[in-house]
């Protein structure tokens, strides 16, 4: 199966992703990620995204389409794949389209995940991650065994993101808003939407998942 998750930033999306990619080998396609490692490499689409992405703003399309292109091709398997944080905008939902089109590739099933954005911005400033092996921690949730030590892998270095500051989650929440909303009603009318609640327990969220899939 080919889905696509839809949602604000922190609602989840990633999580479930490698959750169902670890369980059911379905391919995960995070742009969030792929951004992200454009960034620290210094590439040219990174160099390019770097100011956007810590500003809270949305990549332009011939970053993001050239990006899903690229990746598509590895994204071939017999579970299917999840796009996490793709499209974001209609334009970019039209421009999927073609994409799976020229593959002989079809979309279906759409997930939005509904959530309370208060709670979102409290989770994403939050969280930070381990400087070594980058698993993820938060201030409040979900904090290491033993304070000021990583719980993988023993590091006791930690970062955050850049964007993870509240200024720009609100941003990103506007942005999601004004640009990224509208394709609900896209996908809702082609009747491949199903919305469930992002504020659900981690395990009860994948068991409906699973079930979506069948």
């Amino acid at each position: 199966m080919n889905m696509i998750f839809l949602g604000p930033p922190g609602c989840g999306k990633g999580t479930q992703a490698k959750r169902l990619e670890d369980r059911c080998g379905m391919v995960q396609l995070s742009t969030g990620e792929m951004l992200r490692a454009e960034v620290s490499s210094g590439t040219k689409i990174g160099l390019k995204a770097k100011d956007i992405i810590e500003a809270g703003k949305l990549v332009v399309d011939d970053i993001v389409v050239d990006m899903i292109d690229r990746r598509l091709d590895g994204a071939i398997s017999s579970a299917g794949f999840i796009l996490d944080g793709f499209p974001r905008t209609v334009s970019q939902a039209k421009s999927l389209d073609h994409l799976l089109k020229k593959r002989d590739m079809s979309l279906d099933q759409v997930v939005e995940f509904r959530v309370n954005e208060e709670v979102l911005v409290k989770r994403i400033t939050g969280r930070y991650s381990c400087a070594d092996c980058h698993h993820g921690y938060h201030e409040e949730y979900q904090k290491p065994k033993v304070p000021g030590t990583c719980d993988q892998c023993g590091g006791t270095k930690f970062t955050r993101r850049a964007e993870d500051n509240e200024g720009t989650v609100r941003s990103r929440l506007m942005e999601y808003h004004a640009a990224t909303a509208p394709i609900v009603d896209f996908y809702d009318e082609r009747g491949v939407l199903i919305s469930i609640d992002g504020m659900a327990e981690i395990a009860h969220i994948t068991e409906q998942l699973e079930t979506i899939i069948g």
